[in-house]
């Protein structure tokens, strides 16, 4: 099943119309390349006027658009090798985590990456999203995730990390096995990492669940990615006692990829195909996967101290402070 977003339904109707053009067409064997192509430009035309104009809010709907694609689509397109690795060793395997080794190639240079790929996994569909925890991790999720990182040091491989998760599960079983201090100690153990850390907002960057895949020597987001201390609805909730004000909240909170980048909070935005990553896996994918290699070319040149110094000098200025003497 399609999900169409409110502010999508002109385009879809109008692609619709176009492919019912050709279909005429060819079953009644007339010319009409002058008329679908006139409808294409005009389509082409709103596409640009949509896309470039949309509220903080529709940037958040596309953001979660349940069609997006999530990590092990971006495995499967930008890897020619990926085996994942499961369970914490200590608990369970979190299934709203994945993560493995993965080979990256780049074909103009002929140079291949050995990688450390984790990601938030959400689900498609209710049974989907039921195995998936809908993207939220247990504390056995990060700690699994801080395994393969610690692995991947080990072995001096580059980690590769995409966030898309509303945030950690903040049932009561999380709470109990210590969802916060795997947060934490997830902060603390990736800001030394001695190999380089990439990590990538593909969808929903949610609080601390996001954050503890997020401590890199290069944060970059998706165009049409959010990235938040809380979401919208929470925020609604809890300052206005009513969600439905989310609207307005994300405005205030300022959540997508330009908004977060004039703050200084992420290094880069990754551009996405003409109406989101959903619409292209196939050039979403090419897209972020040229990001990894350009930035896996300049930060394999650092030594592991230069990196570690400038990871933990970078993080270190964000936010406004005072300092008295």
């Amino acid at each position: 099943m399609i999900h169409i977003l409110e502010f999508e339904k002109p385009i879809v109707e109008l692609e619709k119309k176009i492919d019912e053009m050709r279909e005429y067409a060819v079953s009644e064997e007339i010319d009409m390349t002058d008329e679908i192509l006139k409808l294409e430009k005009r389509c082409e035309k709103l596409k640009k006027d949509v896309y470039s104009n949309l509220s903080r809010w529709q940037r958040v709907q596309l953001a979660r658009h349940p069609e997006r694609p999530y990590t092990l689509d971006y495995a499967k397109r930008m890897c020619s090798k990926f085996i994942e690795i499961h369970g914490d060793r200590l608990f369970a395997d979190d299934k709203a985590i994945v993560g493995g080794l993965a080979t990256i190639e780049d074909t103009e240079k002929g140079v291949t990456h050995n990688i450390m790929l984790i990601g938030h996994q959400k689900g498609r569909g209710t049974k989907s999203n039921l195995y998936r925890n809908f993207g939220m991790p247990n504390p056995e999720g990060y700690r699994k995730a801080l395994r393969l990182m610690k692995l991947a040091a080990k072995f001096n491989k580059p980690i590769v990390t995409l966030i898309d998760t509303p945030g950690a599960f903040p049932g009561k079983g999380s709470e109990e096995r210590g969802v916060a201090e795997a947060i934490a100690v997830n902060l603390f153990e990736m800001s030394t990492l001695p190999v380089p850390v990439i990590c990538i907002v593909i969808g929903e960057g949610g609080s601390g669940g996001a954050l503890a895949l997020a401590i890199g020597d290069r944060v970059l987001m998706l165009e049409n990615a959010i990235y938040s201390v809380i979401s919208p609805e929470g925020c609604a909730s809890i300052l206005l006692r009513d969600p439905t004000k989310a609207p307005a909240m994300a405005d205030s909170l300022k959540v997508t990829a330009s908004d977060v980048i004039e703050l200084g909070v992420v290094d880069g935005i990754i551009k996405e195909p003409v109406g989101g990553a959903h619409r292209n896996y196939d050039l979403a994918a090419e897209e972020v996967k040229s990001v990894i290699l350009r930035e896996l070319n300049i930060l394999e040149k650092m030594s592991p101290e230069e990196r570690i110094e400038k990871r933990i000098d970078k993080f270190g200025q964000m936010g406004i402070w005072i300092e008295k003497t």
